[in-house]
């Protein structure tokens, strides 16, 4: 019998999140795994600090700033200064931003409905309300590098 980790570490190769070239497939643009999720943090959080996206990822903030300056490089965000503490800068997304980022959420939804074309109905909302029942576990249970306010760290 599979273990847990055994069906969670399949699901993982199977649905492509170890391939490095997944984005590049996906949207047609050098943006790596990371920084996909960033632009998706971007827009998700609405004019969030780059404190905030690296929290949210589980990122060190040197890790992070690096990521955003390749992703302003490409010009598929833009840093502001805040206005109340010159030391804190705000990342949005720019109008390519905004088309990679619409291109790798319809190569998902395709991917998603293709995966659960296999499945009934009453499959498809078990899995989705399962996930959001793992996400919940994962967020209160404090483990996995996972805190109580659902951000993500590495090497406690």
């Amino acid at each position: 019998m599979e273990s847990v980790r055994e069906k969670l570490q399949i699901f993982v190769r199977r649905f492509g999140l170890l391939n490095a070239a997944s984005c590049d497939n996906c949207c047609g643009e050098q943006v790596s795994m990371v920084q996909s999720h960033i632009l998706f943090e971007v827009r998700r959080l609405q004019n969030p600090s780059m404190q905030q996206i690296a929290d949210a990822l589980g990122m060190d903030v040197t890790t992070f700033s690096r990521q955003a300056k390749t992703l302003e490089a490409k010009g598929l965000v833009s840093r502001r200064v805040s206005a109340d503490d010159r030391r804190v800068s705000h990342l949005s997304l720019t109008a390519a931003g905004e088309d990679v980022l619409s291109r790798i959420d319809r190569y998902m939804a395709d991917n998603i409905e293709r995966i659960f074309s296999s499945m009934s109905a009453f499959e498809q909302e078990t899995v989705i309300r399962s996930l959001g029942l793992l996400n919940d576990a994962l967020a209160t249970s404090g483990c996995c590098g996972v805190s109580q306010n659902n951000t993500v760290a590495c090497c406690k």
